[in-house]
């Protein structure tokens, strides 16, 4: 099924009929990814006495109670309620869900002993396009990614400056395939994400951050339309299932 969309005053067409998924499943297992130190999800039947909410124990439906966290267990998006005080709800502050889309490989470069993404980096890959959403795939990108844990490994992370460039550039959406934008073990300065947010001018309450993605490397680099779908949970961050488009005109 193909489907103009109008963007911007511009109509461009995508084929419906060929999602591309860059999200991550949740799985109950020591192999789902995981980050910050937290135990596996579990998904269990819920029980009542003897009674086990499952069709292979008897029971006539299968019932299950899901234990996990949004920020360790897989791709989630998440809003500027995540570092500061004040309450804020992904679900309350993201409203619209089709963006224009670029796809950015980058190769975190080594500065004082970490991998890091630069602003020089973004600059060479973005240029002059005006996106909403930039979408970034660090390499070496194997399928090891969907099964990663990452607790004390101080992966690869964003520079302040590169965030900067990121919110001056205009970009309301940064989706990345690394458990955070910011260094594992920082004193809790989370730079990037205070420079993305804006947090010490007008904060950008729209802007979103969406980590622990997987793009597949069959997904050229390049302009997409990207749905970003969300559970609907009222915190600060939710699971989240990004799916891309490719143009077709």
């Amino acid at each position: 099924m193909i489907a103009t969309i109008q963007y911007k005053s511009k109509k461009h067409k995508i084929d419906l009929t060929q999602p591309i998924d860059i999200s991550m499943p949740l799985r109950a297992s020591e192999d789902n990814v995981n980050a910050w130190y937290v135990e596996p999800p579990k998904i269990e039947p819920a029980t009542d006495g003897e009674w086990i909410a499952a069709v292979k124990e008897g029971a006539c439906i299968n019932f299950n109670n899901i234990h996990f966290n949004p920020h360790a267990h897989g791709t989630h998006t998440e809003c500027v309620g995540h570092i500061l005080k004040k309450v804020h709800s992904i679900n309350q502050n993201l409203k619209q869900f089709f963006f224009y889309a670029e796809v950015l490989t980058v190769a975190p470069e080594m500065l004082n002993g970490d991998f890091v993404i630069s602003k020089k980096q973004l600059q060479f890959g973005i240029g002059n396009k005006k996106r909403d959403a930039i979408i970034l795939r660090t390499i070496p990108n194997t399928n090891e990614k969907l099964s990663a844990q990452y607790s004390h490994t101080n992966p690869p992370y964003l520079l302040e400056d590169a965030a900067i460039y990121l919110r001056e550039k205009g970009v309301k959406h940064l989706l990345i395939d690394l458990p955070s934008i910011d260094k594992e073990k920082d004193d809790c300065q989370l730079l990037a994400h205070h420079a993305f947010w804006n947090t010490k001018g007008k904060l950008r309450l729209n802007a979103t951050i969406t980590e622990l993605i997987f793009v597949p490397n069959r997904v050229n680099d390049g302009t997409y339309f990207l749905n970003l779908q969300i559970a609907p949970i009222e915190n600060d961050a939710t699971p989240s299932k990004p799916i891309l488009y490719k143009i077709i005109d």
